[in-house]
């Protein structure tokens, strides 16, 4: 019983790691990469500060990207060339 509740425990404390979603400020990108044809890389100069995965608006290495709010998370939203686009996912780079 005892095993049980230790590992419930365990359970407990490491179950939020796997089901928090990503969030990054990107509020001082300063450039963006087209790393894939839905995936951007936001820098800070020459710092890489999140990979964003936008997989159902079309992206160009020309396209206008305008944040909605700094600071993103998985499941916001993002303007690419003028449209607001679904965040799949967000992680960290820095």
């Amino acid at each position: 019983m005892r095993k049980i509740g230790v590992l419930l425990s365990v359970a407990i404390l490491l179950f939020p790691a796997f089901v928090s979603a990503d969030c990054a400020d990107l509020g001082r990108f300063t450039n963006w990469y087209l790393e894939a044809s839905y995936t951007i890389i936001f820098y800070d100069g020459q710092t890489p500060l999140a990979r964003v995965e936008i997989p159902y608006c079309e992206i160009t290495p020309l396209s206008t990207i305008r944040l909605i709010n700094s600071y993103v998370c998985d499941s916001d939203q993002i303007m690419v060339d003028g449209v607001a686009c679904l965040i799949l996912t967000v992680t960290v780079l820095y």
